[in-house]
């Protein structure tokens, strides 16, 4: 009996420690609507061929795929499916020259973490830049809109 509980005790710390580091990652266990896996299949066929992992975002879903971490693509739907933007990954050359230079003069103390050009479904272009934990936001132009936790 005690070898029973013991054992269920290591699985259970077990379990909790997998599910601690799932969501510190960022990776929740989402039931994605069919309406949405669709939506995205139908405009991102190639995404199929990656692992593509789910997350909820301000009442949206946000799927990802490609690249090293998983994430070089972004792409957020509304629960009916509609989509609203994708962010690609990019190298920190491809910036416009007036976001790196905000970037240095503003956060002297941060590097860049991951950097992407975002097209929403307006096909509006802008960057989305993660300095310190924030997503800093510049328009199409490179000028600064907002930060973002």
């Amino acid at each position: 009996m005690k070898k029973i509980l013991g054992l269920t005790a290591i699985l259970f710390a077990l379990s909790a420690t997998t599910f601690a580091q799932e969501n510190e990652g960022g990776n929740e266990h989402v039931n994605v609507p069919a309406v949405v896996k669709n939506a995205n299949l139908k405009k991102y066929p190639e995404s199929k061929k990656y692992h593509i992992t789910w997350e909820t975002e301000k009442g949206n879903y946000e799927a990802n795929w490609g690249g090293k971490d998983g994430e070089a693509n972004s792409v957020t739907y509304t629960p009916s499916g509609t989509f609203v933007e994708i962010v690609k990954e990019i190298p920190v050359s491809e910036l416009p020259q007036t976001t790196r230079s905000y970037v240095k003069e503003h956060y002297k103390t941060g590097k860049f973490g991951d950097v992407g050009r975002v097209l929403d479904a307006q096909g509006k272009t802008s960057y989305e830049v993660e300095i310190n934990r924030k997503d800093v936001i510049f328009d199409q132009n490179g000028n600064f809109v907002k930060e973002e936790k």
